[in-house]
């Protein structure tokens, strides 16, 4: 027997979260590869206060944007496969549908 919850078989739940990690990993990378390009032109202490400012700023983004609930988690897909952080190919797997709906809201 086949567990759904919210829509989402164990299976897509599985493909789904995948996919969520890879793309918060490379969202992480690209905020510490800014991070070193920063630091290593670091000459002042506004220059410091700049750089909190922009890890502050980059925190509140990734905590805010990605959320791993089910209900709404075509959106989250679709915004990283519009940004670039994930390709609709890496949820091979969900139902036909879901994967339609990502790709159609992330051409928006």
């Amino acid at each position: 027997m086949v567990s759904v919850v919210a829509g989402w078989t164990e299976l897509e739940q599985d493909i789904a979260r995948r996919a969520f990690d890879r793309a918060h990993a490379r969202a992480v990378a690209g905020i510490v590869q800014a991070v070193q390009a920063q630091v290593s032109n670091l000459e002042s202490a506004e220059q410091c206060w700049k750089l909190h400012d922009f890890l502050s700023i980059q925190r509140h983004e990734v905590e805010g944007r990605f959320d791993f609930r089910l209900p709404g988690l075509l959106f989250v897909f679709a915004s990283l496969v519009k940004d670039g952080l994930l390709q609709v190919d890496e949820l091979e797997g969900l139902d036909r549908e879901k994967l339609s709906k990502i790709a159609a809201m992330a051409k928006m």
